[in-house]
């Protein structure tokens, strides 16, 4: 036998000392990560499964699409003598109840990661616990930034002229997101609190159809019944409608943008809240 044959091989395993152990064992552990941080990450998990599944963008680019072409083109002419004309009243309308019926799918996607088993698993990561809500509000967020610039897009293509200009766009926009932030918070109480896809989707179109039409999104209130009008007028969905309108005409919504803040920090308060009480128990 060789000197060589002898010698230790450099894949031998070292036994750990007391001293590597002290190491391993004092090692501080890695910080907590921000609510802000846990938040993003799960938004960004939401983005993710839209590239992994693209089919996802279908109801932000072609339901508006669709919902812009029909109502301009075969009511048009009827409610304003002309579509055009009819645009100018329509578009901020449209532009509210397409991305309010889109908010709905929060609630779809929340029920779908329960039936696979994937709350489970955050709910043992040590995280601020509503970080995985926050996460598809924010990642549904991107989605109701693509259906608004499509149906702005749509809308000018076809001869919408905001006399707000680019500020008011913007300006509308970033309020309807806010509010559809606020709003989205139902349809998780839903998601966590029903017990299918299918059931999450009836319950929120029975709420979200009625709303929608019964606003002031398709025609001006003040030509309705007296006692419809009422309805009409404090409706959520009509105050969402006329302050994007306002603020997209270049004018300040003033009552209806307080009353809108009012309620969407009421949804927030009361709805978050059942949602993080249902996801702690679930």
């Amino acid at each position: 036998m060789t000197a060589q044959d002898t010698a230790p091989t450099t894949t031998e395993l070292k036994t750990p000392t007391s001293a590597d152990l002290a190491r391993v064992f004092t090692t501080e552990r890695p910080p907590r990560p921000s609510a802000w941080a846990a938040s993003t990450t799960f938004g960004w998990r939401a983005l993710l499964k839209i590239k992994h599944v693209p089919e996802q963008l279908f109801d932000v680019t072609l339901f508006p699409i669709m919902m812009t072409l029909m109502f301009t083109y075969l009511f048009g002419g009827a409610l304003a003598g002309s579509p055009t004309d009819y645009l100018q009243f329509f578009l901020p309308g449209i532009l509210v109840v397409s991305i309010v019926m889109i908010t709905m799918y929060t609630g779809l996607s929340v029920n779908t990661d329960i039936e696979k088993g994937v709350f489970d698993r955050f709910r043992t990561l040590p995280i601020w616990r509503p970080a995985p809500m926050v996460g598809y509000l924010l990642g549904d967020g991107f989605r109701y930034l693509i259906a608004s610039v499509v149906i702005v897009t749509m809308g000018l293509i076809l001869g919408y002229r905001p006399d707000g200009g680019v500020t008011g766009v913007l300006a509308g926009v970033a309020v309807l997101l806010l509010f559809c932030f606020a709003l989205s918070w139902i349809w998780t109480m839903f998601g966590l609190m029903l017990r299918s896809e299918k059931s999450v989707m009836g319950v929120s179109m029975m709420l979200i159809m009625p709303l929608s039409f019964l606003s002031s999104a398709y025609v001006d209130p003040s030509t309705m019944p007296n006692w419809l009008e009422a309805f009409v007028n404090v409706n959520p969905i009509t105050f969402a409608v006329d302050s994007v309108r306002a603020l997209m005409s270049g004018d300040w919504p003033g009552t209806d943008l307080l009353w809108l803040a009012i309620l969407s920090a009421g949804l927030i308060a009361v709805f978050g809240a059942a949602t993080m009480r249902l996801y702690n128990r679930k």
